[in-house]
C-alpha cells in the first residue's frame, strides 16, 4: 500500500506533469492491515498504519470486526493520529474510548484543537468524562470545561478557543514577529487575524495574505477590513452559522460571549462537517431512524427500540387507512376488480406527495421557503399536482379501460388520481410547513402524515365515487 500523499504521475513529452491523481484508501489496504495483523507482523502492522491519514485511520477503524479493532487500538494506538478518533462515527467513538483508561484519553485530547477535543468528550459517560478532565492541564482543562457548557448544536460548542488577535495600533512588522514567536500557542491553521480593543471587542479583521503582502511600516488600522466581519453569538445554532458562512463564502469568522467579547473561532471545515450533520440527519428523520448517528455501529436492541416508536406511529395510521376500507367492504365484494386497482391510486398519491415533501423540507431547512414567497409554493405545488393527476388520470383510466372493459370505472379512477395528486401536492408542501410553524422538526415527522392523508384520501374518492356510480 502506498501513502495517500503518492501520486500516479504522467509525464508529457517534455517531462512535466500531466496528471496527477491520489491513491485511494481501498478495502485491499484494509486487508493487507488486517492479515498483518492476525499473522503478529509488528512490523508491517506499524508501517502501515503509518502511512494514514486520519480520516483513513477512522476509516479503518469502523469497517473492521470489534476484535481486529480493539486489537489494534491496544496494540498500536500510539499509531494513530489523536485526530483519527474525531473523525469516528460518535456511538463507535464512544465505544472505543470507554475501553480506555482516563490518562490514556486525556492525552489524546490534550493534542487536539479545542473544538475537536470538546467533540471528544462530550457524549462519553459523565463520570468516565470527568476523570479524563481531571487529568488535563489547568489551560486545556479550563477550555474543555467551557465548552461542555454550550449547547451541543450552538457556535460555542462549534468554535475552536485558538485564534490569533492583535490590537489596533499594532505594525504589520510587529504582527509578523508576533506569530513567529507564538508559534507553539497558535493554532494549526488559522486564516484571519482578528482585530480587538482593549475589551477584547472585535473591531476589524485581516487575512492573512494581506500581512504577509505589506510592508513592515504599514499599520494594521490601515488595512482593517471593517465591512466583512461576520460575527457569530456563541449561543447561535449551527445550522445558521452554516448559512451564514454560505450566503457569505466565508472562511473563517470570530465568535462573541453575550457582552461580545472575542471567546472563539469558527472555520469553514468545521461548517462542512455540519452541513453534513444535518443533511444526513434531515435524511434519518424522514425515514424514522435515529439522528443521533448511523445506526451502523449501534447496539442490535438500541438499534431495534429507536425505531420501534416510528413503526408504532406508521402501524396506526396504516389501520387508518383499512377502516377506510373497510366502510367499503360491501363495495369491494361486488366488485373485485376494486381491490385490484385502489392500491395504485394510494401509492402514486404518496409517491407525489413524498416529491413534493422533500423539496418542502429542505427548503424550510435551507431557509428558501417562508412567510414571503410560501402562499406562491403553495400554489404551484398544488397546480403541480393537478397537472400530473390529470396526465395519470388518462393513463390510468386507458388501462383500466383496456383490463377491465369497463368505462366507468375507468373514469372513476382517473377521477380519483386528480383528487388524490391534488391533495399529495398540497399536504405535501402544507404539512411541513405546519409543523415548523408550531417548532416540530419538519423532518422529524412530516413523512407519517403525508402517508395517512394520502392513503386514507386516495382509498375514499376511489371507493366513494365507486359506490356512488357503480352500485
Amino acid at each position: 500500500m502506498v501513502k495517500k500523499t503518492d501520486i500516479d504521475e504522467k509525464l508529457n513529452d517534455d517531462g512535466e506533469i500531466i496528471g496527477a491523481v491520489p491513491d485511494q484508501f481501498t478495502d485491499d489496504d484494509i486487508q493487507d492491515i488486517t492479515d498483518a495483523l492476525h499473522e503478529g507482523d509488528d512490523t508491517q502492522v506499524h508501517d502501515l498504519i503509518d502511512d494514514l491519514t486520519s480520516a483513513e485511520s477512522a476509516e479503518l477503524l469502523e469497517k473492521i470486526v470489534s476484535d481486529d479493532r480493539n486489537e489494534l487500538v491496544e496494540k498500536y494506538l500510539s499509531d494513530f493520529d489523536p485526530e483519527t478518533f474525531v473523525d469516528l462515527d460518535d456511538d463507535l467513538r464512544k465505544d472505543i474510548l470507554e475501553k480506555m483508561d482516563a490518562m490514556t484519553v486525556a492525552k489524546i485530547v490534550s493534542d487536539l484543537d479545542s473544538d475537536d477535543a470538546v467533540e471528544m468528550l462530550y457524549n462519553l459517560d459523565p463520570v468516565f468524562q470527568k476523570d479524563i478532565i481531571k487529568k488535563l492541564s489547568a489551560k486545556n482543562r479550563a477550555t474543555v470545561e467551557e465548552g461542555l457548557t454550550f449547547e451541543e448544536d450552538s457556535a460555542g460548542r462549534l468554535m475552536q478557543r485558538e485564534f490569533v488577535a492583535v490590537p489596533l495600533f499594532w505594525s504589520v512588522g510587529k504582527t509578523i514577529d508576533y506569530l513567529r514567536a507564538a508559534a507553539d500557542t497558535l493554532p494549526n491553521d488559522f486564516f484571519d487575524l482578528f482585530i480587538i480593543d482593549p475589551s477584547y471587542h472585535v473591531i476589524g479583521m485581516i487575512p492573512l495574505n494581506q500581512i504577509i503582502r505589506s510592508e513592515r511600516s504599514e499599520k494594521i488600522e490601515n488595512l482593517l477590513l471593517y465591512k466583512d466581519i461576520h460575527v457569530i453569538p456563541a449561543d447561535m445554532d449551527q445550522e445558521d452559522v452554516a448559512r451564514i458562512f454560505k450566503r457569505e463564502d466565508l472562511v473563517s469568522t470570530p465568535v462573541v460571549d453575550s457582552t461580545n467579547r472575542l471567546i472563539g473561532v469558527i472555520t469553514v471545515d468545521d461548517i462542512v462537517d455540519v452541513i453534513e450533520e444535518e443533511a444526513e440527519e434531515d435524511i434519518l428523520r424522514l425515514a424514522g431512524v435515529s439522528a443521533s448517528g448511523t445506526d451502523m455501529y449501534r447496539d442490535v436492541m438500541d438499534t431495534a427500540k429507536s425505531r420501534f416508536s416510528w413503526l408504532a406511529v406508521n402501524l396506526v395510521t396504516a389501520i387508518l387507512a383499512s377502516v377506510v376500507i373497510g366502510l367499503f367492504d360491501a363495495t369491494i365484494q361486488q366488485i373485485v376488480a376494486l381491490a385490484v386497482l385502489m392500491p395504485i391510486v394510494a401509492s402514486m398519491g404518496g409517491n407525489a406527495g413524498t416529491q413534493t415533501l422533500t423539496i418542502a423540507v429542505r427548503a424550510l431547512a435551507t431557509r428558501d421557503l417562508s412567510r414571503t414567497n410560501m402562499m406562491r409554493m403553495i400554489g404551484k405545488e398544488t397546480l403541480v399536482g393537478f397537472l400530473n393527476g390529470f396526465a395519470f388520470a388518462v393513463i390510468s383510466a386507458l388501462v383500466t379501460y383496456a383490463w377491465f372493459n369497463d368505462p366507468i370505472l375507468a373514469g372513476i379512477i382517473g377521477l380519483a388520481m386528480i383528487i388524490n395528486l391534488i391533495v399529495a401536492g398540497l399536504f405535501g408542501i402544507g404539512i411541513p410547513i405546519t409543523l415548523d410553524r408550531f417548532g416540530i422538526d419538519p423532518a422529524l415527522a412530516s413523512s407519517v402524515f403525508l402517508t395517512t392523508v394520502t392513503d386514507i384520501v386516495g382509498f375514499f374518492a376511489f371507493l366513494g365515487l365507486a359506490a356512488l356510480f357503480l352500485i
